[in-house]
C-alpha cells in the first residue's frame, strides 16, 4: 500500500452551477450580469445601461416595420467570383457558402418594401453575420435596385447600415460600388424622395464613405462604431492621440455628421414620425391606418438619458 498519492496536475473540477447555460449574460457595456430574457424582450438592448447588441437584419426589419408589410425583393442576386479569389485553402466561393449557412441568407443585404405606422417606403438592411456585411457586387447591385424601386413607387428610402466596409476579396470590383451606390443616391435625390440613413455598429470603410453617409437625415443607435479607418491606423500614420469616444456615434453627432441618435426601442416611433412629415404619400397611406397595440419596451438607461438631454 502507497504512504503517498500524487495529484493529478490539471484544474480541479467544480460543482456544476444550478444556473442554466445561457440565463444570465455578462454585458458588454456595464459588465454586469444581466437576465437574459430581459436583454431579448428589451430588443437586445442592456436595461441597466443601455448597451446596444448586434441583431440580424431579419430581426430588425421585424422590429421596425408594420407586422407582415415585408415584401422582400431581389433575393436572387448573390455573390459571384470572377477573380477566382482565395484565402489560404478556401476560396470566395467557398466563404460565402459558410456564410450563408451561418446566417440563412444569400447576401450582406436585405431589401424590400414594407410600411411603417402604416406609412409606405423601400427598405435596406444590412446583416453584420454575413461575411461582416462587406460590400460586394451583389451588395452594390442591390442597393442600386432597391433606390430604383423607391423612385418608380415614389416612396422614401430608410437604409440600415452596419459593415465592415468592401468586400477585399472582389478587390477593385468591390471598391468599384462606392461610385456606384453614390450615383444611386443622385438619382434618389434628384426625384425629390427622401432618403434616411440609420448608421448601426459598425459602420465604416467603404460603406460608410458612400451612400451610409449620404442620407438627408442620418440617425445612429447609441455608441454605434462609426468612421472609415480605424482609429489605431490613424494614429499610427498620423502620430497623434485621439480623443476619448473618437468614431462613436455621440462624437460624430457632436461634429455634424449624425443628426441624431435613437434607442432602439424609440427607432420604429421615430422613423415613423419623420415619414410622416417627409413622405409624399404619407396622408394617402394614413387614411386607413389603424396603429398596432403593442407593449412597450421596458425602459434603458440610454433612453432616460436622452430624455432628460
Amino acid at each position: 500500500m502507497a504512504f503517498f498519492t500524487r495529484t493529478p496536475f490539471g484544474r480541479k473540477k467544480r460543482p456544476q452551477s444550478a444556473v442554466s447555460d445561457g440565463l444570465w449574460k455578462k454585458c458588454d457595456g456595464c459588465k454586469q450580469t444581466v437576465y437574459q430574457a430581459d436583454i431579448e424582450e428589451n430588443m437586445q438592448v442592456c436595461p441597466n445601461c443601455g448597451h446596444h447588441y448586434r441583431i440580424q437584419s431579419l430581426a430588425r426589419i421585424e422590429l421596425l416595420v408594420d407586422s407582415g408589410s415585408f415584401e422582400m425583393t431581389h433575393a436572387n442576386i448573390t455573390a459571384d467570383d470572377p477573380l477566382e479569389f482565395s484565402v489560404g485553402k478556401e476560396t470566395y466561393a467557398e466563404r460565402i457558402g459558410r456564410a450563408r449557412k451561418q446566417s440563412g441568407l444569400n447576401e450582406a443585404l436585405v431589401t424590400g418594401m414594407a410600411r411603417i405606422e402604416g406609412v409606405r417606403c423601400a427598405l435596406g438592411c444590412m446583416d453584420s453575420t454575413f461575411v461582416m456585411a462587406s460590400m460586394g457586387s451583389a451588395v452594390g447591385e442591390k442597393f442600386c435596385r432597391l433606390v430604383k424601386d423607391a423612385i418608380v413607387n415614389k416612396v422614401p428610402l430608410i437604409m440600415i447600415s452596419a459593415s465592415g466596409g468592401a468586400r477585399m476579396q472582389e478587390g477593385i470590383l468591390a471598391l468599384m460600388q462606392m461610385a456606384k451606390t453614390a450615383d444611386a443616391v443622385r438619382q434618389i435625390n434628384e426625384a425629390g424622395l427622401p432618403y434616411i440613413v440609420v448608421q448601426t455598429d459598425p459602420t465604416s470603410g467603404g460603406v460608410f464613405a458612400s451612400f451610409a453617409n449620404l442620407g438627408d437625415v442620418t440617425i445612429a443607435e447609441p455608441k454605434a462604431y462609426i468612421g472609415f479607418a480605424g482609429a489605431r491606423l490613424i494614429e499610427g500614420a498620423f502620430g497623434i492621440k485621439l480623443p476619448e469616444g473618437f468614431q462613436r456615434a455621440e462624437y460624430q453627432r457632436d461634429n455634424g455628421f449624425v443628426d441624431e441618435i435613437v434607442t432602439r426601442p424609440e427607432m420604429r416611433a421615430y422613423l415613423g414620425k419623420l415619414l410622416r412629415y417627409l413622405a409624399p404619400s404619407a396622408d394617402k397611406d394614413l387614411e386607413n391606418y389603424t396603429p398596432e397595440k403593442e407593449e412597450p419596451a421596458m425602459a434603458t438607461a440610454a433612453s432616460g438619458t436622452e430624455e432628460e438631454a
